[in-house]
């Protein structure tokens, strides 16, 4: 991916459903050029897809947060494979540095994120924890 792939995707996070001829316009290629590089982004896997998010989406679980996850030994896989199966939990990621998984937490309120991190903390081979609570979110701006 070169500079002007990365314009357009980042073009395209800022606003999915822009025209090819705005996206031209943004990043300052012809229209033949945004729609060749946007096929070929596609099929070559970088863009696996667009979505939309709408109010329901955060209505729905206003409560928003990233809990922090330190785990013993060799359980990760067992922890991942359990909470991606609570209905709270969004998303699951493995990192590195002080801390082995990234959880990314949606609840109707203040209590039941609170029962959520409380069941969490109960998993064996949870060492360590720390949350951070989601106040705003600001869509990346192109660049």
């Amino acid at each position: 991916m070169d500079n002007m792939d990365q314009r357009l995707i980042a073009e395209l996070r800022r606003d999915g459903r822009a025209s090819v001829m705005t996206l031209a316009e943004r990043t300052g290629a012809s229209r033949a050029t945004v729609r060749a590089r946007l096929a070929r982004l596609q099929q070559a896997g970088e863009i696996l897809g667009f979505t939309v998010i709408t109010r329901s989406d955060v209505a729905e679980a206003p409560v928003r947060g990233l809990m922090l996850i330190g785990i013993e030994g060799r359980g990760a896989e067992r922890i991942m494979a359990r909470l991606s199966g609570m209905v709270q939990v969004t998303a699951v990621h493995s990192t590195n540095g002080r801390w082995d998984l990234i959880v990314e937490l949606a609840a109707r309120s203040l209590g039941e994120l609170d029962q959520v991190l409380s069941q969490i903390r109960t998993f064996d081979g949870i060492t360590s924890s720390e949350t951070n609570l989601l106040l705003s979110t600001r869509r990346a701006k192109s660049r």
